[in-house]
């Protein structure tokens, strides 16, 4: 391990304050004028930063939250959880116009979601804003970035950013959300990446293949350099460490029921990056990571299902494994 690293990872992009309302009938439009009961309310953390960055604490690694809230209640919510949680908030900044973002999360009774989400500062970052703070890259092993297609101020200049970020010895790695987006800037954006694993309907609206190994094919005739993959829901995921070489991962069974489906994604990358980070093997690093997504649908939320290090990697099984 580099001693002069103090952090594990930084998070960047995505920092919401999510509300959970459920269940939510959501296979019929519930229509204007309608009073239906809830279970109570939630008010949790969302977003990249907050649900990478919390199962990354809880897996046992440093990390740091790097985003833009707003100067509003809603930024005290997300600088708490995080900072009960173990994540270094020091740049976290608040934005003097842009408001804090916000999503509501509808969810019905099989666990599926609908969301009413504002972007809000975090929209606002900028080129400017992270070659100011290559100091904090600099601290780190690894940065986490999301979410490609939903940061249109971002993603033109990301080439250069990550460039500017691998250059100070930090490990690079982006997550999509949304549709996905396009391939262009996604095209010019991918060589400067070493870590690059989106979901299948993001990789299939990308690159127009429906195929695991030829979607990531087509990341690698971009330029991709590192480990490419495509996370495929029940039917596990495929990695990819190098060119030619694919790993099938299985998918892990949840230790308990399935009842919100929020944030696996963002968890199933933070235990892929965290077994990579404490020198496990792909496909070891992609049962973590397998694990991690499993123990997240098990509760209500992004994070309150989540499991420390031990535990995740029992799941998975890979006991005896650092």
């Amino acid at each position: 391990m580099n001693t002069t690293k103090t952090l594990d990872c930084v998070l960047c992009g995505s920092c919401v304050v999510d509300i959970l309302v459920r269940p939510v009938p959501l296979e019929v439009p519930i229509g204007g004028g309608k009073l239906f009961e809830a279970q109570p309310i939630d008010v949790t953390t969302g977003g990249i930063v907050s649900n990478s960055g919390i199962a990354m604490a809880r897996l046992g690694l440093q990390v740091a939250a790097f985003s833009f809230t707003g100067m509003d209640e809603w930024a005290t919510v997300i600088r708490r959880n995080l900072e009960r949680e173990g994540v270094d908030t020091r740049w976290l900044v608040p934005h003097p116009t842009g408001a804090t973002s916000t999503t509501a999360v509808l969810i019905d009774p099989s666990g599926e979601r609908s969301f009413a989400h504002c972007v809000g500062a975090p929209r606002l970052m900028d080129k400017a804003h992270f070659l100011k703070h290559l100091d904090v890259f600099a601290q780190s092993r690894s940065t986490l970035i999301g979410y490609y297609s939903l940061m249109p101020r971002l993603e033109p200049d990301l080439p250069e950013i990550l460039q500017a970020i691998r250059e100070t010895g930090c490990q690079t790695a982006l997550d999509a959300a949304g549709s996905g987006g396009a391939l262009q800037p996604l095209d010019r954006i991918l060589p400067h990446l070493d870590v690059y694993v989106p979901s299948r309907a993001e990789a299939e609206h990308q690159t127009g293949e429906t195929d695991p190994r030829r979607i990531v094919d087509a990341f690698r005739a971009c330029g991709a350099p590192g480990l490419l993959g495509v996370k495929l829901g029940s039917a596990g995921a495929l990695l990819s460490p190098a060119p030619g070489q694919y790993i099938d991962v299985p998918v892990v069974s949840p230790p308990g029921p399935v009842v919100d489906t929020t944030g696996a994604g963002d968890a199933y990358y933070a235990g892929l990056l965290t077994g990579l980070l404490r020198g496990m093997t792909v496909a070891q690093a992609g049962r973590l990571a397998a694990a991690t997504g499993a123990c997240c649908v098990t509760g209500y939320g992004a994070t309150a299902g989540l499991k420390g290090f031990a535990e995740t990697a029992q799941l998975a099984g890979l006991e005896g494994v650092n």
